[in-house]
């Protein structure tokens, strides 16, 4: 790849006489993200950033998705209106042989939003952010579709359309995940109306902004853009999974006011907070099915790290934020199983010294991205660990509640799918009697077993009386 890349950066970066490396950065689940360092007839190095397709082969996941090219577009046309976003110096060719993606000029900034949320250095900047943010999006919503071709690029999604579109694609996992067809339900019985259609970056958050002491460098990640609802992209910034442990809403940086004041001051128009709050439960939703997207990526190739069935995890986190923005109350958590077996050495110290051996040993000795992925390779088998020790009892008390609710008694694959495909048909009605409290205990009671650090599940337990199931 890399001999290939010089060829390009040779003939298309003016003055670049060679590539020195090409290091792929740490995270990035959906497409590749590498820093360049190419060198001047001086031999002076300089710096540029390249987006490519996993492997360079197009992402067919979603029927929505515009490809890199229209990514490259995208931000040049936002860039035009005053959207701080890096120069795309080239867009690839199918001739060049390196599969879709485009190079661009490399920016200095922090892009990982629990840093943006904690570091010290951006302590002045974070109580501006979130107004920025909003000044940002109207800009952005603004966007002449005609004049930049972006209406003949991207798809155009109603709400209803983009519900069903995001649900329809859950389906096709073949897994049932009932929280998950409840929110579906929820968001089609409090679908928007009037909504006036403009562009959608679709992916604004923390996360995809590049922040520096003096505020956004660059809008990242375009991939997922589409014309449709502006208010998707207030609530995707409000949206818990992006607020990263902080009880701010907007980012875990700043207040749905600052947001607000700062959308309006571009856009002269108020923001309808209902339809924020519609869209902050469907980002919730729509990153539940995109975790289990990266789950199925895992299988199906081409990219396979293990970052993606990592990732898959997280539909739980998204899951128990639907719980606690549409059904809170009260909680039982399962307390864990007694000490284990008889055998030396145990599973769970099997898997505990593998673990140990990742965090310690492999960390210490690497950097950059297989550094990062030694560190998801040991919260995975922290995952394991904690099944090993909740999972039993968490799932003979769900198969026990399903029982109830369904009156069956059915094993509990058969009754997950039951209960997922009642509530698709609308056999069973969201007030359905016990409905609440068994999606309630069952995703709490996952994310217990799947990240029990993450903030959802300090609110749920937080927002109801929790109390103990040992069951032993």
């Amino acid at each position: 790849m890399e001999a290939q890349l010089e060829t390009v950066l040779k003939r298309e970066i003016p003055n670049c006489r060679g590539l020195r490396s090409a290091e792929r950065l740490s995270g990035g689940a959906s497409q590749e993200t590498y820093r360049l360092t190419i060198v001047d007839e001086n031999g002076a190095e300089h710096l540029l950033a390249m987006r490519r397709a996993p492997g360079g082969v197009a992402n067919t996941h979603t029927s929505y998705y515009p490809g890199l090219a229209a990514e490259a577009l995208l931000m040049q046309s936002a860039r035009a209106v005053g959207v701080p976003e890096p120069e795309v110096h080239y867009v690839l060719q199918q001739a060049d042989g390196l599969g879709e993606g485009f190079v661009m000029s490399w920016l200095e900034g922090e892009a990982l939003g629990a840093r943006i949320v904690r570091s010290p250095e951006l302590a002045d900047i974070r109580p501006r952010l979130a107004f920025e943010c909003g000044q940002i999006l109207a800009r952005i919503h603004a966007i002449d579709l005609d004049a930049t071709g972006l209406n003949t690029r991207l798809k155009t999604l109603t709400p209803e359309a983009y519900v069903h579109d995001t649900w329809d694609r859950y389906k096709g996992f073949h897994t049932p995940q009932p929280m998950i067809d409840y929110t579906a339900r929820w968001l089609l019985e409090h679908l928007p109306g009037d909504v006036a259609m403009t562009l959608v970056h679709n992916d604004f958050r923390n996360g995809n902004l590049m922040i520096a002491p003096e505020g956004v460098v660059a809008v990242l990640d375009w991939e997922v853009a589409h014309v449709g609802d502006p208010m998707r992209d207030l609530g995707w910034i409000c949206t818990n999974s992006w607020r990263f442990g902080s009880t701010l809403p907007v980012g875990g940086f700043g207040s749905y006011d600052d947001l607000f004041a700062g959308y309006e001051s571009i856009s002269g128009q108020a923001v309808d907070r209902d339809r924020v709050k519609f869209w902050e439960v469907f980002g919730s939703f729509w990153w539940a099915i995109g975790c289990l997207s990266m789950a199925e990526h895992y299988r199906t190739g081409p990219d396979n790290t293990v970052e993606r069935p990592a990732i898959g995890r997280r539909t739980s986190e998204c899951q128990v934020d639907c719980v606690n923005l549409l059904i809170p109350g009260p909680i039982t958590l399962v307390e864990a199983a007694p000490g284990g077996d008889d055998e030396m050495p145990r599973i769970d110290e099997l898997l505990t010294s593998v673990r140990d051996f990742l965090r310690g040993d492999v960390m210490e000795a690497t950097t950059a991205r297989t550094n990062f992925l030694s560190r998801v390779a040991a919260n995975s088998l922290d995952i394991v660990l904690r099944d090993q020790a909740l999972g039993p009892r968490h799932r003979q008390l769900e198969e026990s509640r399903l029982r109830a609710l369904l009156d069956s008694n059915d094993n509990l694959k058969d009754l997950r799918w039951r209960l997922t495909k009642a509530l698709r048909t609308g056999e069973i009605t969201l007030d359905h009697p016990g409905l609440a409290d068994h999606l309630r205990q069952t995703v709490v009671n996952q994310i217990a077993i799947d990240q029990p650090k993450y903030s959802g599940f300090k609110m749920a337990t937080k927002n109801g009386t929790a109390t103990t199931n040992r069951g032993y």
